[in-house]
This record gives structure tokens, C-alpha cells and sequence, in this order.
């Protein structure tokens, strides 16, 4: 392994970590309804628990509600159980096989609420990048311990293993800033 591959390594993760930090906050709701909401719900369909959308058809009767419509007769009562039992806090009403989700009008202490949560995802990935940081150094230390790098190698990759660390927690902070001015504008 060479100093360029360990760079590339670490940057590939890192970029999945913004990934991750991008459908983590997508998952949080700001006042309007999108079907990628009930994403993180599992339904149990015949003993094992799957995601809503393989088990009903999920998409938007208005700006404020979610309809899904089951695939399957027996499967409304089911979802609509999964849904109330989310940390989500969206109470379900089915009309005949359809299930219609209103999204209530979020409160400031709600809003205040969901930045806490931003913020907790958005720290929870800037430590999954300096523990990518702190592998990357490893492995370059490593490297220099087996003599296959020089020390001035060695220091490159650590500059440049940090460079891209603070460009990446910079975006982690940019998205959480964004995230924050969406969740809070009324």
C-alpha cells in the first residue's frame, strides 16, 4: 500500500460519511411532507420486518400528507401500527385500504428539537471522519516503521490526510448550517 492509496482509501470513506450524514438529515422533516420520511420504518410482513416501500406505495396527496396504499389487504392495520410506533410522531388515519399521514405543523420547541437531532447526526459523523483520519495516519506510520516511506513521506500524507479532513468536517458543517436554516424557517 502507498501513501496515494491510503489518501484515496480515506477519501472515498470520508465521502460516504457525508453520504450517510446527507440521508440522515433528509430523514428529518421540516413542516413538509416527502415520501423519504417513512423510510427508516419497518413493517413486519410475515415475520420479518421490511421497509415500508416494499410492502405499499408511498407518495404525496398534498404538501402536508403522505398517502400509502398497501400492496396487500391484510397489510393497512400493520403499517399503520409500524408508523404510529416510529419515533416519528405521525399519527395515521385509514380511509377503506388507504392510509393517509398528516404532517402536523411543527412547534418552535419541535423545531428546536429537530436541530438537536442535525446537530447529534452531524457530530456523530465528523467523529466517523477523524476516525478515518486517525486510520489514514496509522497506516502512513506503519508504513514508515517498515521503511517502505521516508519521514518527509510520512509528514506529506499526515498534511494531507488533515487538509482533507477539514475540508470534509467544513461540509459536514456547511450541510448542518443548511439543514438548520430549513428546520427553523417558518
Amino acid at each position: 500500500m502507498s501513501i496515494a492509496d491510503i489518501r484515496k482509501n480515506a477519501e472515498q470513506k470520508m465521502a460516504k460519511s457525508i453520504e450517510s450524514f446527507k440521508n440522515e438529515s433528509g430523514k428529518i422533516r421540516t413542516g413538509r411532507a416527502h415520501p423519504g420520511i417513512l423510510d427508516q420504518v419497518q413493517v413486519d410482513y410475515y415475520g420479518s420486518m421490511v421497509p415500508i416501500s416494499q410492502v405499499a406505495n408511498v407518495s404525496l396527496l398534498d404538501a402536508r400528507t403522505i398517502s400509502v396504499q398497501p400492496w396487500e389487504k391484510g397489510m393497512g392495520p400493520k403499517i399503520e401500527k409500524a408508523i404510529r410506533e416510529s419515533d416519528l410522531g405521525l399519527n395515521p388515519a385509514a380511509q377503506g385500504d388507504l392510509l393517509r399521514v398528516p404532517l402536523p405543523a411543527l412547534t418552535e420547541e419541535r423545531r428546536r428539537d429537530l436541530t438537536k437531532v442535525v446537530r447529534s447526526a452531524a457530530e456523530d459523523s465528523r467523529i466517523a471522519v477523524r476516525n478515518l483520519r486517525r486510520d489514514a495516519n496509522d497506516q502512513a506510520k506503519k508504513l514508515l516503521k517498515d521503511k517502505l516511506i521516508t519521514e518527509d513521506d510520512e509528514r506529506r500524507s499526515l498534511d494531507e490526510v488533515q487538509k482533507l479532513t477539514d475540508r470534509v468536517i467544513a461540509e459536514i458543517d456547511r450541510l448542518t448550517s443548511a439543514k438548520e436554516a430549513e428546520i427553523m424557517a417558518v
